[in-house]
């Protein structure tokens, strides 16, 4: 028999540690200056460390595993990059439309998209695999070969299926891998703009901004900052707690690393005035100490190795098809659902 080739990532490395914690410096693709996430109720958001250091939080860990998913779909063709062809996920139809899917959907396989339309189908699966989990403490790795099946970026990236009807509402999965990007030693850029109306830039009695008409001023926010990190961090200790086959594990930390790789590649265009690089060496490793995170290339034959390992854990076919048809409504009302809740919209249960 041919020998086999070794593994890229060195999994012996990592079967004892409970995390594994990755950092890596940012820069301003030009310039000095860049936009921050921003939240509705508080704007930017800044704090200041106990030695007095000025500290602002670039992208949230929310956004950050948006981005991480992201990096697997090739949005041109509409489906999964060639390489991870394979990988079970579920598409939302609408006749001949691709109209969404788990791995873009804000709550995964939990989506209304998928669960709560005229087409029963995948939730009658779904019901169906989590009997047994309706009563007792949630066996999570019956819930982790669950997900697994129909889309394995759910138990990367976490999920709760939160409809009463499966299991009572309680089968939840925190995240595996998160992150997130700050900036330290941080000071504001003021700057502003104006929205203009070159056919009339005053305005005539009655007429408001809402309505288009005038020269609107706007100040705008942006920031410099000493050093500015993204954070990663795969919690091990839970993936080895689902129980899964050795070959899923390997998967997904393969995949993990991946993802995370091919963002600061590819995904550091945060906003239209927030576009960053890797500087001083890139992605390093804290934790454990001498742990090397292979290159994207590397990573991604390793992905499509495992893919083919993992087969018959998946759903056959990988990709399970559901028709998106609106249930019906009373009296232009959400149709009540009792006791059922739909999911918690920070995404910090996932």
């Amino acid at each position: 028999m041919p020998a086999t080739a070794p593994a890229a990532v060195d999994y012996a490395a990592l079967k004892t540690t409970p995390r594994l914690l990755m950092e890596c410096e940012l820069k301003p693709l030009q310039g000095d200056r860049f936009q921050s996430t921003g939240f509705a109720d508080l704007g930017p958001a800044r704090y200041t460390r106990p030695d007095g250091t000025e500290m602002l939080l670039v992208e949230s860990a929310q956004s950050v595993a948006n981005r991480l998913e992201a990096v697997v779909w090739d949005s041109a063709n509409d489906d999964l990059i060639p390489e991870l062809a394979g990988l079970p996920y579920i598409l939302v139809k609408q006749g001949d439309r691709r109209l969404t899917n788990s791995i873009l959907e804000a709550h995964r396989i939990n989506s209304p998209y998928i669960l709560e339309g005229k087409d029963k189908s995948v939730f009658d699966m779904i019901k169906k695999d989590a009997a047994g989990l309706e009563t007792g403490p949630v066996r999570l790795r019956d819930l982790a070969g669950l997900v697994m099946k129909y889309d394995l970026n759910a138990v990367l990236h976490g999920v709760f299926l939160a409809k009463g009807d499966l299991a009572g509402g309680r089968l939840r999965m925190t995240r595996l891998l998160s992150g997130f990007i700050e900036a330290q030693g941080v000071s504001e850029a003021a700057s502003g703009g104006v929205k203009n109306d070159r056919v009339n830039p005053g305005k005539d009695e009655g007429m408001t901004s809402k309505e288009g008409f005038g020269n609107v001023p706007f100040h705008r926010a942006e920031f410099v900052a000493e050093t500015i990190k993204a954070y990663f961090n795969l919690d091990l200790a839970l993936l080895r707690g689902y129980g899964l086959p050795d070959e899923a594990n390997r998967l997904l930390i393969a995949l993990a690393l991946f993802k995370i790789q091919k963002f600061l590649r590819t995904g550091l265009r945060l906003r239209t005035a927030c576009d960053l690089e890797p500087a001083n060496g890139g992605l390093r490793v804290t934790r454990p100490v001498g742990f090397i995170v292979p290159g994207e290339d590397a990573l991604l034959d390793e992905c499509r190795t495992l893919v083919r390992e993992c087969k018959t854990h998946f759903a056959d076919p990988a990709v399970t098809e559901v028709e998106w048809i609106p249930s019906p409504k009373k009296d232009g009302k959400k149709e009540d659902k009792g006791d059922e809740v739909s999911g918690n919209a920070s995404g910090d249960d996932e």
